[in-house]
């Protein structure tokens, strides 16, 4: 009678095995850069090592993958030297289809603070970070103001070059950026929200020889890398922003074409592809021509805002068109008008980014939350990345991949 034998996943160049038999040295010696499960296992698809009386053959390629796929993004680049195919599914965008078809979304922060060339990728919880290559973009593009927002496994920064505007792309799985296809109406100073593989802008104000403020929104469909037109908002607004909520496109605050700030909202529903008005949406929220557009993020389908005079939270209550106050935040929104301050939604929590000190001496500071619009307070906790970044973040978007 044979006894049991402890049944393991192991991966090397050639592909991933089950087997009851301890690689050799060599291997192992690989196996050392696979992040381990805590108990000595080096994977084991969050389960414990199961018990067997036989050795299992090597996975089917499908399985394989399907298997590497659940490996947290930091991890991709030790995959991508242990197993050529991997690195091909990679490339090709695989790996993030398989991803989304099993219900993984897991964020990166993307920023660029001041003082810096390159962008600054972050995971989730701030344990790992990677620098970005520099944008190939000319002194103009460099130096301007820029918008960023995120689709699918896309970051996207749209500015203006000397020939006029731009939209670059990076591209998560090759690790690379190049020019993305054109919005319909180039403009800067817009709204813009992300939901899945999509993304959304609207608003802002037309770079062209005849600019003006724009009500005109689109859609970007990262699968077939196209903008496609929506129907016009109601009202023309720039300096606006945006969020996706309850399915269905937001568009917040800004100014008119007479610079005055709006207190209106519009959101665009695609079941009746059509734009509602919300009238006096932020009519309990201090606004200034000078300051940020608003700050807001989406956490469970409840829509927050950081108000910049007051360094308060608040919850929008849809009921009563009307805001609820969820105590400060633990950094000084109010330090520029809102400038230099991220503020955004981190799968269901809410993140921001910026300083505790209005002094020469500041530094970066990085807290999240699990928000509760029920609760009379939220509780922050503070993340220690180690970065030495400046605390004045100029761009900053969330991919969910």
């Amino acid at each position: 009678m044979s006894s049991k034998k402890a049944l393991r996943v192991w991966t090397f160049g050639g592909g991933l095995c089950l087997s009851s038999h301890t690689p050799s040295p060599e291997k192992m010696r690989i196996l050392e850069l696979l992040p381990s499960n805590g108990s000595g296992t080096t994977y084991s698809s969050g389960q414990e090592s199961q018990d067997a009386d036989y050795d299992v053959p090597c996975l089917s390629d499908e399985l394989e993958t399907m298997i590497l796929a659940r490996f947290p993004i930091p991890e991709h680049w030790k995959l991508s030297v242990l197993n050529k195919r991997f690195l091909e599914a990679l490339k090709k965008g695989e790996i993030y289809e398989i991803r989304r078809e099993i219900g993984i979304r897991e964020p990166c922060v993307l920023m660029l603070a001041s003082g810096e060339s390159n962008w600054w990728a972050f995971d989730g919880n701030f344990k790992s970070c990677r620098k970005l290559p520099i944008i190939p973009s000319d002194y103009s593009f460099v130096n301007g103001d820029k918008e960023s927002f995120s689709a699918g496994t896309n970051l996207f920064v749209s500015g203006k070059e000397i020939d006029g505007a731009v939209v670059w792309q990076y591209q998560l799985e090759t690790h690379e950026w190049f020019k993305g296809p054109s919005m319909i109406t180039p403009r800067c100073l817009f709204a813009s929200a992300s939901s899945g593989i999509f993304a959304f802008v609207a608003g802002g104000f037309e770079t062209t020889t005849c600019p003006q403020v724009l009500c005109s929104a689109e859609k970007y469909n990262s699968q077939s890398q196209r903008w496609e037109p929506l129907p016009p908002m109601i009202q023309k607004r720039k300096s606006c922003s945006g969020c996706y909520m309850d399915n269905k496109f937001y568009v917040i605050g800004g100014q008119d074409e007479q610079q005055n700030n709006l207190t209106c909202g519009e959101f665009f529903d695609e079941v009746t592809n059509s734009w509602k008005l919300i009238p006096h949406m932020l009519k309990d929220i201090p606004l200034s021509n000078s300051g940020s557009p608003p700050l807001v993020a989406v956490a469970n389908n409840e829509l927050y805002t950081l108000d910049t005079s007051s360094n308060e939270v608040k919850v929008y209550l849809k009921g009563s068109n009307s805001w609820k106050k969820l105590g400060l935040v633990p950094i000084r929104a109010d330090a520029r008008e809102g400038w230099g301050v991220a503020f955004k939604s981190l799968g269901n929590e809410l993140l921001v980014i910026g300083t505790t000190s209005i002094s020469h001496q500041r530094a970066l500071t990085i807290y999240t939350c699990c928000p509760n619009p029920a609760a009379e307070k939220l509780h922050w906790r503070q993340i220690v990345c180690g970065s030495k970044l400046s605390p004045f973040i100029h761009n900053c978007a969330v991919m969910l991949a």
